[in-house]
């Protein structure tokens, strides 16, 4: 075997020993257990692959009688998922938003058919003319989101694709600023989701009622139900000191979302399996504080209607009264079958949906035992795939037929920062992890005809020397803003 064979097969080698250790992994359902041991045994049949998960706090109400447990981790190396341990439930805030409204509207308070301006004056135009229960039911014709800028796209994408805050800086202030250029759009009266207008009508409840959202649902809902543990944060300072951490199904850390404007909607708030039991036996029992707001009254397509915030979701020959919520790290599912009186709770601390757990525990047929992968998902397969192998061929390729030092430099730069990207950014619950470290073998093995090769290439050859270092200089700034982003 000639010397140049022999030291391509050893630095392949080397480089992918030395990256197998930083291998990535994804989360891996934990272990261990806390609480009724039936339960936790059960809820982990119901999350079959343990890939994707990290910890779940679970809850079944049947019959009356409660179970609760916690299954795996809070935080990698972290202390175990108890009952008790907050996790940040996401959407799941909107039910109780439109149990505001039911709980109001009961009260006289307000009317489910009050246009929002007349209930938050500060809103005008368009946007002012939808009613209460259209906001609650998502028939308002709303955006999701009021992204009307490109700016404001593009701040979501990048949060969402670094699993960073996406409401940050969206207090009351900046939504209602935002109602007064919305417009609703042509599907006004149909169902599409809609979390800015969950937003404004948690809001403007609280502006009928003198205050502010997190005091109106504390007292009209949480603190009737005895939820003391349910918080609702505007700030890092307000957030649970003994809250799980939320990452992503591959296992990026994520950051807690909050943006006090969008509270209503789920941003900032924080539950327990066992205060949202609370909740669940409440509504079964017909006791809990606008509790109307269940009553399925709008067709939500796919064998669903919806009423004030809650779904109603046929299967098979049962009907299942439900919300889910997600954030940047967690997952959480809420739901109830009133005719076999039994609900249940499933809150998970990554982004690997958890709805199918909930349907199991509900002994409903033919749940899933995972999600199938989605765009993101699949998103995040191509980053994870592209960025592992692509500098390592575009540095075999300069290698091999470059010009000059600058880009061979420039290309092996490249191969070491597409790696870290990858590992960073792509989805390694879809991709295997092993070829993270076979990418990492194929930058190793180009480094050694760079090496060969470099005595003999000048510094810089072609185009006019001042033109290729600065697109040299170019190269490494990109190359160092990448880095920052990878370590941030």
């Amino acid at each position: 075997m000639r010397t140049p064979t022999v030291l391509t097969v050893v630095a392949g080698l080397v480089a992918a020993t030395a990256a197998a250790g930083l291998m990535p992994r994804p989360p891996e359902l934990g272990r261990r257990q806390t609480g009724d041991a039936d339960l936790a045994a059960t809820a982990r049949a119901a999350a079959g692959d343990p890939e994707g998960l990290r910890g779940l706090a679970v809850a079944v109400v049947d019959g009356g009688r409660v179970r609760v447990a916690g299954l795996g981790d809070r935080a990698p190396g972290g202390p175990a998922v108890e009952p008790g341990t907050p996790f940040e439930i996401g959407s799941i805030a909107k039910p109780l938003t439109g149990m505001l409204l039911a709980h109001q509207a009961a009260a006289g308070v307000v009317r489910p058919d009050d246009r929002l301006t007349a209930v938050l004056p500060d809103v005008t135009g368009p946007a002012g003319e939808v009613t209460l229960a259209e906001l609650a039911s998502h028939r308002s014709g709303l955006p999701r989101l009021p992204l009307d800028s490109p700016g404001a796209m593009l701040s979501t994408w990048w949060a969402t694709s670094t699993a960073g805050n996406a409401y940050a800086g969206n207090d009351v202030d900046r939504i209602v600023a935002d109602a007064r250029g919305a417009e609703p759009d042509d599907d006004r009266g149909a169902v599409s989701y809609s979390n800015f207008g969950a937003a404004l009508l948690g809001q403007a409840l609280a502006a009928r009622a003198g205050v502010g959202y997190p005091e109106l649902v504390g007292r009209d809902v949480l603190r009737p139900l005895g939820m003391a543990a349910t918080v609702v944060a505007a700030e890092p300072g307000h957030l649970p000191g003994d809250r799980a951490e939320g990452a992503t199904a591959s296992g990026r850390s994520a950051d807690p979302w909050l943006g006090a404007g969008y509270a209503p909607a789920g941003v900032g708030v924080w539950s327990t399996a066992e205060d949202l039991v609370r909740l669940v036996a409440a509504m079964l029992a017909g006791t809990a504080p606008g509790a109307d707001a269940a009553t399925p009254r709008f067709d939500a397509g796919d064998d669903s209607r919806i009423g004030y915030g809650w779904f109603t979701s046929r299967h098979h020959d049962r009907e299942i009264v439900w919300h889910n919520g997600g954030t940047g790290g967690f997952r959480a599912y809420v739901g109830y079958d009133r005719a076999a009186d039994r609900g249940v709770v499933v809150l998970g601390n990554t982004t690997r949906d958890v709805d199918p757990i909930g349907l199991r525990l509900l002994d409903v047929r033919g749940a899933a035992a995972s999600e199938s992968t989605g765009l993101d998902g699949w998103i995040g397969a191509a980053l994870a795939l592209t960025l592992t192998f692509l500098g390592g061929l575009s540095l075999w390729s300069t290698a091999r037929r470059g010009k000059d030092r600058v880009t061979v430099l420039s290309d092996a730069v490249w191969a070491v920062v597409s790696l870290g990207l990858a590992h960073r950014f792509g989805d390694w619950s879809v991709v295997p992890g092993w070829l993270w470290p076979l990418g990492t073998a194929l930058a190793g093995v180009a480094v050694v005809p760079a090496v060969r090769r470099w005595r003999a290439l000048p510094v810089v050859a072609g185009a006019p020397a001042w033109r290729r270092w600065t697109g040299a200089a170019l190269s490494a700034a990109f190359a160092g803003l990448a880095v920052v982003v990878i370590l941030t």
